[in-house]
Parts: C-alpha cells; structure tokens; sequence
C-alpha cells in the first residue's frame, strides 16, 4: 500500500533522523559486517554459547568486559590489553584485578574471527556482540548491536581506577560517574540489573555486611560465613541471592528486602531518587528489559574509534 502524505513524509523523516542519529554515534550500525564478515555475529554468538554451556559464570563475566571496556575512555577494547613496554594496561586496575575475566574465551573467538574473515571484526565489537548474546542466552532481551568500533592501540590503568565506579560507591557518586559517561539515571539503574547475575568477591561486599545498616541482618548474617573480616578475600557470593544465573527482575526484588550485595546497589534502593525506578523494575520485567536493552545500546556508543582511528587488532591482548 502506498504510504500516504503525512505518512510518507513521516516516514521519511525517520530514515533522515536515523541516518543522523547513526552519523552523531561515530557511524556505528547494525549492518556493519553484512558483506565484509557475514558469518561474525553467529561466530560470536556460537562462542558465547560454548563458554556458558562449559562455565555459567562466564556469561555475566562477559557482560562486565563490555561494561568496564567501555567506562574506560570509550568502547575501545582497551580492556583486553596486556601490559606493553609503552603502557600499563587495565587489567590491574583496582575495579578489575583478580576480578574481571573471560580472556581466554574472547581469544577463541576472536581466532575464529579471524580464520572466517582476517583482520576485519575488531574485539571491540566483539565485546559488544558477546554481552548482547550472554544476555540473551541466560535468559535476558536482546537488542540490536551497532558495530563499527576499532580498537585502541594503548590502554590506561590510570583511567580504569578513575572512571569504573567502586562497589563502595554512595548514590551521588554513581550518579556523577554515568552522568560522565552520558548516562542517565534510568540508564545507571537499568544497568546495574546487570548484577541479576554473576557473582563478586568478599573485598567488594566486606564493608557493607559488617558497617552498613541498610541490609537485611539475616542475610548479612549468611554472608559472613563466607566473608570474614579478614582472611578469604577471594570468597564469591551470589549477585543475586535468589536466581544468579538467570537474567531477571529479582535483582531489584532483592534491593526492595535490603539484600543487594554491594553497597553500591543497596545505595539504589535507599531513600533516594533512584527508588522509584527499582520499584518499577522489581514489579515490571518487560520494562526492565526494554530500558535494559536501550541503556546498553547508548553505553556502547561511548566514545567510539570509527573510520581510521585505531586499528583492527589481529589478537585482543596486544596491538598489532
């Protein structure tokens, strides 16, 4: 049926307004590998599945990649550097030593990448597709994924430190740390729903099980089996109480109870302006869902390399 005036006109207005939106996005799209790469998505996708069948855990640790790549100095891939002669890398930052992981899986898959189509997909996109799918596979939405990032050819442990929230952070300096990002307040706590899964260590949630006052006594009570107050730093305790590894709502469920892990997530659901939103989300999955997919889609926009900044990197862990 032919579209009619307004309708058209419309219509035409919407490709113009998408064409910009992409434009004022760093060129990123969803259809970047259609003819260089057909087959990357499913190589990705296929990877992921593999390593969650074989470690559940590793879907969360793949989402938080993406997340901790990105707050630091843009979607870059920078994460995944090992330390070179002329830079210290992020990978001993406080926010990620002995705590970010899923190297390994990210190199195979990048292999893959590189047997099907050499020295085209770049590990930051590789990230961005890998967090889409771990959620996705573990119960989760999706969302359409815009491609097009390059890869950095330095990294900065000194960025990491200063740019990825810690978990011991009150609500304004959360707040402050995704607005610097271009984040919103719905956006910051959509995201942190990523936390329905995976797992953290007694360093990040010591503090708020023995100081704070906003946590359910039982349930501090449990986690100091695990958790003493010195001794077994490296002791892991559910994000999510309740369903740690299935994407859904009870994340927020559990901050309505005072049972977030983190003080950083109690901080969500603590008088505060964030409140009304974790009530949402624990009553309304699909809601979270779509906010959950939108807030990924814009921090994956932070601060792109596109066109001919950057490299391809050929393997994630060094420039080429």
């Amino acid at each position: 049926m032919a579209a009619s005036g307004f309708g058209f006109y419309f219509l035409v207005f919407l490709v113009a307004f998408g064409a910009s939106l992409q434009a004022t996005n760093g060129q990123l799209s969803t259809k970047f590998y259609k003819s260089t790469c057909p087959k990357a998505l499913s190589i990705v996708q296929e990877g992921v599945a593999a390593a969650i069948k074989n470690e559940t855990r590793m879907g969360a640790s793949l989402l938080r990649l993406h997340f901790h790549d990105c707050f630091v100095n843009g979607c870059d891939g920078s994460v995944l550097l090992d330390d070179a002669a002329n830079f210290v890398g992020e990978k001993t930052a406080v926010p990620n030593n002995n705590s970010i992981r899923g190297f390994n899986v990210v190199d195979d898959i990048k292999a893959k990448l590189e047997e099907s189509c050499p020295g085209v997909v770049s590990c930051a996109d590789l990230l961005a597709i890998a967090a889409r799918d771990s959620t996705v596979y573990l119960g989760g939405p999706s969302w359409k994924v815009r491609l097009g990032r390059r890869d950095s050819t330095t990294a900065s442990k000194a960025a990491a430190n200063a740019s990825i929230p810690p978990p011991t952070s009150n609500l304004s300096a959360l707040i402050s740390s995704f607005a610097a990002q271009g984040l919103s307040l719905k956006n910051m706590v959509a995201l942190a729903g990523a936390h329905t899964i995976g797992l953290a260590r007694c360093t990040s949630f010591r503090d708020h099980i023995y100081n704070d006052t906003n946590i359910d006594k039982s349930f501090a009570k449990s986690l100091k089996r695990i958790c003493p107050k010195t001794g077994k730093d490296n002791a892991l305790a559910n994000l999510d109480l309740k369903t740690p590894f299935s994407f859904d709502k009870f994340y927020y469920m559990n901050l309505l109870k005072k049972k977030g892990l983190l003080h950083s997530d109690q901080e969500l659901f603590n008088g505060g302006s964030a409140d009304q939103m974790v009530n949402t989300f624990a009553k309304n999955t699909s809601l979270f869902f779509e906010d959950f997919g939108i807030a990924m889609v814009k921090m994956g926009n932070i601060k792109p390399l596109t066109g001919s900044a950057g490299q391809i990197r050929i393997n994630c862990r060094r420039v080429n």
